[in-house]
């Protein structure tokens, strides 16, 4: 085992069964956001959570910016802590940006997972006129990219809300406001740019593990074009629309988010696709 990447990465372990279960924070997050769900599946798995460099507890150290310039940085942080804990037949949890890292892990090494779950995945986030609406204009994003580096706090603040939504609790988006701005601004900005800038629509085709999408109501950073995109390009998918709002469903509606991910896991669908 290598002390080194578990370390790096700042992997926690739990969980009683011995079929793996990897969840993947997306941007701006660390493990802790997985406190709701994490623990329902305890029982059945051994539950794996980590930091990205950068992010978290992770080691500051070990940071490199040419390295984590692209998600492929990620991915291979990924499959460097999957051979340091010899995993294998793992049911993959990704939210945001975490799927999509956990989808180029996957195709790098397709027989090391058994699922790929992916909770408001989006392979591209800028529209790409006429024919890809990923819900971004590339004005929106050199703001949101230029408010980080002249105002971090405010950015913090304002994306926050944006993409936890649900108004009616506001613990929720000041959570996730705190947790961007515990991670460096410098850090925060390059994965920014490795996240709303990249372009993995022609990875999808490439995908060879049965996956689940879990697609929410509302949801401003992978709206519902995006997740009937995936549905369409990605071999062997399940499509879900949630009645959860927002961005974070693993957050807001974490009860909906274990009961769909169970269902999944035991029957290899879920119940008949509905939309809001």
């Amino acid at each position: 085992m290598d002390q080194n990447v578990l370390l790096r990465n700042n992997v926690n372990i739990t969980g009683k069964g011995t079929r793996a279960m990897l969840f993947a924070p997306g941007f701006g997050c660390d493990q802790n956001m997985w406190r709701f769900v994490a623990p329902a599946f305890e029982e059945n798995y051994r539950t794996i959570l980590f930091d990205y460099v950068g992010s978290g507890k992770s080691d500051y150290n070990a940071y490199s910016p040419s390295k984590y310039s692209k998600l492929h940085g990620y991915a291979q942080d990924l499959l460097e802590i999957c051979a340091a804990l010899d995993l294998k037949e793992i049911t993959f949890i990704g939210h945001s940006v975490g799927s999509t890292i956990g989808m180029l892990a996957s195709i790098q090494q397709p027989d090391l997972f058994e699922h790929l779950i992916m909770i408001g995945p989006s392979p591209r986030y800028l529209n790409d006129h006429p024919d890809y609406i990923g819900g971004f204009e590339k004005e929106d994003l050199d703001g949101l990219i230029d408010m980080m580096e002249m105002n971090y706090i405010g950015w913090s603040n304002y994306l926050s809300k944006v993409i936890m939504k649900n108004p009616d609790r506001p613990e929720l988006s000041k959570e996730l406001e705190e947790s961007f701005c515990s991670t460096d601004p410098t850090v925060a900005r390059q994965f920014a740019i490795a996240t709303f800038f990249s372009d993995n629509r022609e990875d999808l085709r490439k995908v060879a593990v049965p996956s689940l999408i879990l697609q929410c109501a509302e949801d401003v950073i992978a709206p519902s074009e995006v997740g009937n995109y995936m549905h369409r390009h990605l071999p062997d998918n399940t499509l879900r629309f949630m009645q959860a709002t927002g961005h974070c469903p693993h957050m807001s509606h974490p009860e909906e988010t274990i009961q769909l991910i169970s269902e999944y896991l035991t029957t290899g669908s879920v119940s008949t696709l509905s939309k809001e």
